[in-house]
């Protein structure tokens, strides 16, 4: 009975011969696009744009709806790939959008407060868009710190909301069920801040990401084993890295600001967050809440986010799981099958 011995150099040499295969495979390939849906820029403050996706027919939610994304990577996860698309699938559905686009903080940007993001280009675009559509209110929907700023805003602003769409958005910092959270906590944000001389480096919060997860990168690797003799599932795999990779520094006193209050003094679920001169009241917030969380959030665990139900004035709030996680809920299928038509019917029948 003949034996057989595992043979590592065999294997190594086998590894090293489909790398060298699948190196050659990906740059062959086209350099993969995000955020295709056609849209055009309508307004801008400083760095800040606003844009306008483009549609063929005319909306069947007359309110026009304002994406406000986080401060961290780039809205174009939103709009991923034509087939992974909450944006295309909300704008097929029958929704008018408009994205804020924040850009890319230079030096010149590190003293913008969170007062300027929220009442100047948050603001901002809302005042644009409800001029230019002659309405009162807009739907606003944010997303991750996005949301908390939309929160905000809400609360100062109500009479210009129509209704609040907040997605895995954290609200209460002080629970212990999110290891970065946890985190935040003991970090010496005056330090980090003085540092990077006032502008935090995009790379340097993505190096935090990638340690509530060690063995992403491993997996990742291995995932891109499994795929390199599939062309479709590279452009894929190629597209999510080119958006995680494209990270935006981050003004210096927004973070020192965002940390201290909101991370380590909880400011805003107690009641004592201040704004400029608007003291920041949840209980202000009286229009139609959904608020969506992902039941396998690690970076903004559910309890999170469940308790801003409970803690606005608003009679008409709902609260919805989705069952995935954070990135999930933008490019998973359940988002296109569920998630995008459930906002959509929660907008229509509120509009």
């Amino acid at each position: 009975m003949q034996s057989t011995f595992y043979n590592p150099f065999e294997e190594m040499a086998n590894t090293a011969q489909r790398l060298s295969k699948g190196a050659q495979a990906m740059s062959n390939l086209p350099e993969p696009e995000v955020g295709t849906s056609p849209k055009h820029q309508v307004w801008q403050l400083d760095k800040a744009r606003l844009f306008r996706y483009d549609r063929e027919t005319p909306p069947t939610v007359k309110t026009p709806v304002l994406i406000a994304y986080a401060l961290i990577n780039r809205y174009d996860m939103m709009d991923l790939q034509p087939d992974r698309s909450l944006v295309r699938k909300l704008l097929g559905l029958g929704l008018d959008i408009y994205v804020l686009d924040t850009g890319y903080p230079t030096r010149s940007d590190r003293y913008l407060t969170m007062e300027d993001h929220i009442l100047g280009y948050i603001g901002g675009a809302i005042d644009f868009i409800r001029q230019s559509h002659q309405i009162d209110r807009v739907n606003l929907l944010g997303v991750c710190q996005g949301g908390t700023f939309s929160t905000i805003y809400t609360a100062i602003h109500p009479e210009k909301i129509k209704n609040l769409i907040t997605l895995v958005t954290p609200v209460d910092f002080a629970t212990d069920e999110g290891l970065l959270f946890r985190w935040a906590r003991d970090l010496d944000v005056d330090a980090i801040v003085e540092a990077f001389g006032g502008l935090i480096p995009g790379t340097f919060l993505d190096t935090g990401f990638q340690m509530l997860k060690p063995g992403l990168k491993a997996n990742k690797q291995r995932r891109l084993m499994q795929i390199m003799d599939n062309e479709d599932e590279l452009l894929n795999f190629m597209r999510m890295e080119r958006w995680i990779n494209n990270l935006p520094d981050h003004p210096g006193e927004t973070y020192r600001q965002f940390i201290k209050e909101l991370y380590q003094e909880n400011k805003l679920t107690k009641g004592t967050f201040v704004l400029g001169q608007h003291p920041v009241k949840l209980e202000h917030i009286t229009v139609p809440l959904l608020n969506i969380y992902a039941s396998e959030d690690h970076l903004v665990p559910p309890a999170h986010t469940k308790p801003l139900n409970d803690l606005v004035g608003s009679k008409d709030k709902t609260l919805y799981e989705f069952p995935g996680g954070h990135i999930g809920v933008f490019t998973g299928r359940r988002s296109q099958s569920e998630l995008g038509p459930t906002v959509f019917e929660w907008l229509k029948a509120r509009d």
